[in-house]
């Protein structure tokens, strides 16, 4: 062939090809078009909204959509970000609005989990939601830092449930002098929730009500709003979950508040195991069982029926793997055994 070696005689757009590599080209046709028809299917199956693996077989991609509870938003999202970084094609989209537009997104199916930081009403339940608890969280009273008694009367005697009941329940006009005597006449401004939330009805239940209707007090929309509220009033008391209440870096009381001790024994004495001085400290009387529940008690991720697909995926790494980061995070670990149930509820 014109002087080329006779391995060396079939072109193809210019190329020389070898004449022993020809018994491949069938072989690649086959593998190409394979690949095509791979690639279609995951394509179909990412529309599809089913979990998708990546190159190593482990990798989900899609979104999950949660929203609800103020107390859980935190936790929610250090879990996104970290269960984000095992798939980086995954995006977990968190928004915050109060327990009971978490129940109400998840059961219509707006959202793929909600977050619950109260009991699962009857009713809910009548709708189809199905849940589970994640973590344990308590609701604390909190006053302004330049509460006119607090160092010379709070911080030593602290608030029964009785006088509680008359500033959130009675609507009792009270003064600092007839809380924890002393000489200020000033009189206690009570600030609660707006919106529908999961602290207001603990609080609510703490003080031998049902739901955050019967409290009374200022209305504000949120926890960090609430906080904030009593943070610019000298004489404001209002409560808060234990992540807005304390500081996360230095976990004292956050700036402009002061953490009330409940004074549980209603004998006019903090003992040291009732001192909420630090969010360490918070943490210890929960866990011990000293502080009450409620106002301590679990919060939830609800969905429709039965958690399905990413969402499945997402809380079955939440009740495992996660757990390492709710110490950190400053909330409360579930108990062993109520992992356990968790876990099988999700299979079944």
């Amino acid at each position: 062939m014109n002087g080329l070696n006779t391995d060396f005689g079939w072109r193809i757009a210019g190329l020389e090809f070898s004449s022993r590599l020809r018994h491949l080209i069938p072989v690649v046709s086959l593998i190409l078009m394979l690949a095509f028809v791979a690639l279609g299917c995951g394509q179909k199956g990412a529309q599809e909204g089913s979990p998708q693996p990546g190159p190593a077989g482990t990798s989900l991609q899609g979104t999950i959509r949660v929203s609800g509870a103020w107390a859980l938003y935190p936790m929610m999202v250090r879990w996104g970000e970290e269960f984000g970084k095992i798939h980086p094609k995954l995006r977990v989209d968190i928004s915050a609005g109060g327990a009971g537009k978490g129940a109400a997104d998840a059961i219509s199916g707006l959202v793929d989990i909600g977050m619950v930081s109260r009991e699962i009403k009857p009713e809910e339940i009548k709708q189809g939601a199905f849940f589970i608890p994640v973590v344990k969280d308590a609701v604390f009273c909190a006053v302004n830092a330049e509460n006119p008694v607090f160092k010379k009367g709070l911080v030593e005697k602290g608030i029964r449930k009785r006088t509680f009941i008359d500033l959130w329940i009675n609507g009792t006009p009270l003064t600092w002098d007839q809380i924890v005597g002393g000489e200020s006449k000033e009189r206690v401004q009570v600030y609660t929730r707006s919106d529908s939330c999961g602290a207001a009805e603990t609080w609510a239940q703490y003080l031998g009500q049902k739901t955050q209707e019967d409290l009374k007090g200022v209305g504000v929309y949120g926890d960090p709003g609430l906080a904030e509220a009593v943070r610019k009033d000298r004489n404001g008391i209002g409560y808060n979950n234990l992540n807005y209440a304390y500081d996360a870096k230095t976990g004292l009381p956050l700036s402009g508040l002061q953490v009330v001790p409940i004074d549980i024994n209603e004998n006019g004495k903090i003992e040291p195991e009732e001192d909420l001085g630090t969010k360490t400290k918070a943490i210890q009387a929960v866990s011990s069982g000293l502080y009450p529940s409620p106002p301590a008690r679990d919060l939830h991720l609800v969905t429709r029926d039965r958690f399905k697909g990413l969402a499945k995926e997402f809380i079955r790494w939440v009740l495992t793997d996660g757990q390492r980061y709710v110490d950190e995070m400053g909330y409360i670990k579930l108990t062993d055994s109520q992992v356990r149930e968790a876990l099988k509820k999700i299979a079944d």
